[in-house]
């Protein structure tokens, strides 16, 4: 299960009804997680390094990003961060 992060256009997060999923936003944290679900999400700030057991990737404002579900890793919040995002 790998991570996929991608560069999407305006028209496309549009089209993804992106805008109006709900805001989750962090401080500079580290913490591990899981997602019991698949989870889609687009970073509006802030930059996060995710470590799987697979790989380590960074994401950055303006990435859109898929968590595939049953995925572990460990977040390392480098700058703060807020997203939107969406379950399932």
């Amino acid at each position: 299960m790998k991570i996929i992060i991608e560069k999407l256009t305006a028209e496309e997060l549009e089209t993804k009804g992106v805008f109006h999923w709900p805001i989750w936003s962090c401080e500079i944290s580290k913490f591990p997680w899981s997602y019991p679900d698949k989870e889609s999400c687009y970073l509006i700030e802030g930059k996060i390094e995710v470590t799987t057991s697979l790989e380590i990737v960074t994401m950055f404002a303006g990435d859109f990003i898929v968590f595939p579900l049953g995925i572990f890793c460990t977040w390392n919040v480098l700058q703060a961060v807020m997203k939107h995002y969406s379950m399932g």
